[in-house]
């Protein structure tokens, strides 16, 4: 067998052994997710992908189309946001993939930890829902 052969067999292996990883892990492993494809693809649930880069998780099932991109179907992707090791930028999510509690951010120069699940907000439009944690 060649190390090519040998590589496309392990290939559906590992795809099915990164479905187990925690959203922090998978930000470190993008690579090991399948890239979205346009051509009629069957997604899941929570199936998590690549687009761009950029790791998605899929929130409703569908068969996909090639306009429905996951920067373009909203109803159908949630940008997964945090990551594991550094602290990232706080971004704005939406509401498929708001900030959990335990969230770490960083926000006009300072560390902020999410007190509350689905969190939308910046620290400044709700102060209730962040904890500073550094200055």
């Amino acid at each position: 067998m060649t190390l090519i052969e040998y590589a496309r067999k392990l290939r559906p292996l590992i795809e099915k052994a990164a479905k187990s990883l925690a959203d922090e892990d998978a930000l470190e492993a993008v690579q090991l997710y399948p890239h979205w494809s346009g051509d009629n693809v069957d997604y899941s649930i929570g199936d998590r992908l690549q687009y761009n880069g950029v790791l998605y998780r899929v929130l409703q099932p569908h068969t996909s189309q090639p306009n429905w991109h996951p920067d373009a179907a909203a109803s159908l992707f949630a940008k997964v946001l945090i990551p594991g090791g550094d602290i990232p930028e706080w971004e704005q999510p939406d509401s498929t993939n708001g900030y959990s509690v335990g969230d770490k951010v960083k926000y006009k120069g300072k560390i902020w930890e999410s007190r509350i699940n689905n969190n939308v907000w910046s620290p400044d439009a709700y102060p209730a829902g962040w904890r500073e944690v550094s200055a």
